[in-house]
């Protein structure tokens, strides 16, 4: 109830709703721990698709393997030519070692005005904001124009074969006349220089997580050992994890540091824009990763025992790269790994390059301009990736576009994976005010 004693309105309702949500979300444990083990999804799914029945539509789930669920639901539009839209999000999270936070991970605590836990950030906070705006939608008795298509994936933190990839090729005709999406990792504020401008996602780097094999001679530990493949891995990782990629400006990064120039006022130096992203503050990291390839060295595996030099050294390496550097990129890894180290690909996603511009992306800026008049809002290129790359394969435009309006001192971007997740209360019901807009406007 208000507090005037009056029934609470489809907007009030929302904004209640969307904090139970992200609460009831992250207490659902959906560790994904890669290789196909993970936890939850099932109940979180099941969770999302009841709430979906009472917005009425009606959700299916689809198990890729045992416990691992992905819901999607078709809300029906005026216009049955207008092209689909498709609003996702991700019910896994990654790992989270308790001993190493200061709250329980997955009691979604409210404290000092946020909720913290695992997922708060990445991604049930935007999970409880499409359900919400959706609840709020049908208790209003809007119908969008075109067709909007919600979808719940598993597996976004690892591969996707059981999540969006496996969706994708399997039914593929649940997104059909499907032409844009929207999720993650993108409609956060940022404070530039004292000013607070919004991040729209309009690309993502691609990912290749590759496996080097270094092989040699095995033998005794005491001998003298000049194929020893543990040395010959060991240059190989060094030479990797210390190469400086250039900066390099893709249609998206350009348009960016030509805006972020003008809106703080320092000029554009192409060679060396650290001074443009340190006026970013704690973004400045996050978008650094944007503007060149990255390689970075994760697990080692070698050997068994003191004395004994193995045949066989492993690594696995974490590649990012720039739309349209695939081939350059592996290229310049082999180079550096040198003859006698081979690559096998372990997972290869494609990186993704959309305008900023035309009818979606107007509706995204006006719906964050509605409640927060001053905003000023930027495109960017994500680092790492979202489910928009499998749903690419259906011909979709993707864009990151979980809005939030987030406290200066928040190092929001610090959070993704990180220890102490967290996520203020009134950035997430200024969230739902603001996706509500956007998709009342489809």
């Amino acid at each position: 109830m208000t507090a005037t004693g009056a029934e609470p309105t489809p907007a009030e309702l929302a904004e209640t709703e969307v904090i139970a949500f992200c609460q009831d979300l992250i207490r659902i444990d959906t560790t994904n721990w890669g290789e196909g083990r993970s936890n939850g999804e099932r109940e979180a799914a099941e969770y999302c698709a009841e709430v979906l029945r009472r917005a009425g539509v009606q959700p299916e789930i689809y198990e890729s393997a045992p416990g691992r669920a992905n819901v999607v639901a078709r809300i029906k539009g005026t216009n049955p030519d207008a092209g689909a839209l498709v609003v996702h999000g991700h019910l896994d999270v990654v790992p989270a070692q308790a001993e190493d936070w200061s709250v329980d991970p997955f009691a979604a605590e409210i404290r000092d005005g946020l909720i913290w836990g695992r997922g708060a950030v990445d991604m049930k906070d935007m999970d409880a904001m499409i359900l919400a705006a959706v609840l709020r939608m049908h208790r209003e008795g809007h119908q969008p124009a075109r067709d909007i298509v919600v979808a719940f994936f598993a597996d976004e933190e690892d591969s996707g074969n059981y999540g969006a990839k496996y969706m994708v090729e399997n039914h593929a005709e649940l997104f059909a006349g499907a032409t844009e999406a929207v999720s993650e990792v993108g409609g956060f504020s940022a404070d530039i220089a004292g000013t607070r401008a919004y991040l729209i996602q309009t690309a993502e780097k691609g990912l290749h997580w590759m496996k080097m094999i270094a092989e040699g001679t095995a033998g005794h530990g005491s001998a003298v050992q000049k194929d020893n493949p543990v040395v010959r891995l060991a240059e190989a990782v060094a030479a990797i994890g210390s190469y400086e990629w250039p900066i390099e400006y893709t249609k998206t990064t350009r348009a960016l540091f030509e805006q972020l120039s003008e809106l703080t006022g320092i000029p554009f130096n192409e060679e060396n824009p650290q001074e443009i992203l340190d006026a970013t503050g704690s973004t400045a990291k996050f978008l650094a990763a944007s503007l060149q390839n990255t390689s970075n060295p994760t697990v080692l595996d070698a050997g068994y025992k003191h004395n004994v030099v193995p045949g066989q050294a492993q690594a696995l390496i974490d590649t990012r790269n720039l739309p349209e550097q695939d081939e350059k990129v592996a290229a310049i890894l082999a180079e550096l790994a040198g003859e006698k180290v081979r690559f096998e690909t372990m997972n290869k996603e494609i990186s993704l390059e959309v305008p900023f511009s035309g009818t979606l992306v107007e509706q995204m800026v006006d719906s964050l301009r509605e409640e927060d008049p001053d905003a000023v809002v930027l495109p960017y290129m994500l680092g790492g990736g979202t489910d928009n790359k499998h749903l690419a394969a259906l011909g979709i435009a993707g864009y990151g576009f979980a809005p939030l309006r987030l406290p200066a001192e928040l190092d929001f971007t610090g959070m993704f994976h990180g220890v102490d997740e967290r996520v203020p209360v009134d950035a997430l019901t200024f969230g739902v005010r603001v996706l509500y807009r956007f998709l009342a406007e489809q």
